[in-house]
């Protein structure tokens, strides 16, 4: 880790864990709490099954190999980028900024 880049609360933080004199206050019930929240984010819910074209799917695998993951993994990040209002059609914004 580079530390020039650490704000002052980071270094110092830093410099105790290192040096071993960092004392946690978490405490047990926040611990079970933040372990639980933790399993939430990472549960699978639900398993869906799609058609889509064979273009779209190979489109799709191909982006996904380029970013180095599952294109599963890539088509749920779209949803998920899609349902939190976060995925920019760059389409969209080229289209409107021709007719202004």
């Amino acid at each position: 880790m580079n530390k020039s880049k650490l704000s002052s609360e980071e270094q110092e933080l830093l410099d105790s864990v290192e040096s071993g004199n960092f004392e946690s206050v978490l405490t047990e019930s926040r611990r079970r709490e933040l372990e639980s929240i933790t399993s939430n984010t990472f549960k699978k819910e639900k398993r869906i099954n799609i058609h889509i074209s064979n273009r779209d799917l190979t489109a799709i695998q191909s982006r996904a190999l380029e970013e180095g993951m599952p294109y599963q993994t890539l088509v749920s990040s779209i949803i998920h980028k899609y349902i939190s209002g976060s995925l920019q059609d760059i389409t969209a914004n080229k289209s409107s900024k021709k007719t202004q």
